[in-house]
């Protein structure tokens, strides 16, 4: 038992420095991702947080698998390039034992993998639809910049201004083109200024100086002058908040059991393969980590990535050929783990996994 909690010990220490590592990269570069977007620019800082939150809680699936992965490789590579496994193997500790050390840890995180694909996944889908609508009715436009072009959700409202001193301050040139059942409208004003608003639901108010509407009505090829006055104060609508339609990724996993749709079958058949692929690589880090001696114990590394990439190139291929009708639902996208497992019994039975006692 002493041994098993060692061995446990030493790989949830780089599992634990390796997940670390990686939802930081993802949270940074989804942040990065999120703001280069103009409109999504002027949402309030929690929204941004929320969504960037849920997207890192969403990619943990993919994140804790490859970081198990990479984790039982490094502890032992390290162990055996220390010489630890010759030492256990002195002791009796046979290679199937310490395979099922790793097996039990690894079925533990893939029960975990399994709560988060099944559950925590189309919640965080859910939610993340939800503010991104809710969000729409939200843009401030007092932190719209200069020289860009500023695009509703809904494509029914464009905002552009041609200077600006900076955030909150008077706003030169402006014109904005207004889409709706009648037809389309343009307005075009030497300065405006944003009036204080109540809330996201009441939209804004925009107080414009020397402000020009054209009218164009739906079905005509042309449109003229409405209305010039130098002083004019325009209520906005904000987009009308609506429940986020149907998505694959955001349905419950009870409702995906009994669907036929073939978008529907690749996600409930992803969100049950993870664990498995889970599962999986944990132990398949087992023989690939083995190496000779004196081999330095990251020699390896560059395998072992390639054939992680391989597979997940191959099981996101899966899902995409499922879901495109290309595979039908048998076999489905298990053909990767299958390949997976394939790979983890021929590393398993190559000849030399045993380890080698130091004769006397």
């Amino acid at each position: 038992m002493i041994l098993d909690r060692y061995l446990m010990r030493e790989i949830l220490k780089p599992l634990a420095a390796a997940l670390g590592v990686l939802a930081l990269l993802f949270t940074t570069y989804g942040a990065a991702r999120l703001l280069s977007n103009a409109v999504n620019g002027l949402l309030p800082a929690d929204m941004i947080s929320q969504l960037v939150g849920l997207q890192t809680l969403i990619a943990l699936e993919v994140l804790i698998p490859i970081s198990l992965y990479l984790a039982v490789v490094l502890a032992f590579g390290r162990m055996y390039g220390d010489s630890e496994f010759t030492a256990m193997g002195a002791l009796g500790r046979s290679p199937a034992r310490v395979m099922g050390v790793v097996a039990f840890l690894s079925t533990c995180i893939a029960l975990a993998v399994a709560a988060l694909s099944l559950l925590v996944r189309p919640w965080a889908y859910r939610r993340s639809h939800e503010i991104s609508n809710i969000a729409a009715a939200s843009l401030d436009t007092n932190h719209m910049e200069a020289g860009t072009f500023y695009v509703s959700s809904d494509g029914k409202r464009t905002t552009f201004i041609e200077r600006r001193a900076g955030p909150g301050a008077t706003a030169h040139n402006v014109f904005v083109q207004l889409k709706d059942a009648d037809g389309t409208r343009i307005i075009y004003a030497r300065s405006v200024e944003q009036i204080p608003q109540a809330g996201p639901a009441n939209g804004s108010q925009l107080r414009m100086t020397d402000a020009h509407v054209y009218g164009i009505p739906r079905g005509s090829e042309g449109g003229g002058l409405i209305m010039s006055v130098r002083d004019l104060t325009v209520q906005l609508a904000s987009p009308h908040i609506e429940p986020p339609g149907y998505s694959s990724v955001a349905a419950s996993t009870a409702y995906l059991a009994g669907s036929r749709s073939a978008p529907d079958i690749a996600e409930f058949q992803w969100r049950l393969s993870t664990s498995v692929s889970t599962l999986l690589l944990g132990m398949l880090g087992v023989p690939l980590a083995r190496s000779r001696p004196r081999e330095h114990k990251y020699a390896k590394m560059g395998l072992v990535i390639l054939i992680y990439a391989g597979y997940y190139l191959l099981y996101e291929s899966a899902r995409t050929w499922v879901q495109n009708g290309v595979i039908p639902a048998f076999p489905g996208l298990w053909w990767a783990p299958a390949l997976l497992g394939a790979l983890l019994i021929g590393a398993w039975l190559a000849p030399g996994f045993a380890w080698k006692r130091k004769r006397a």
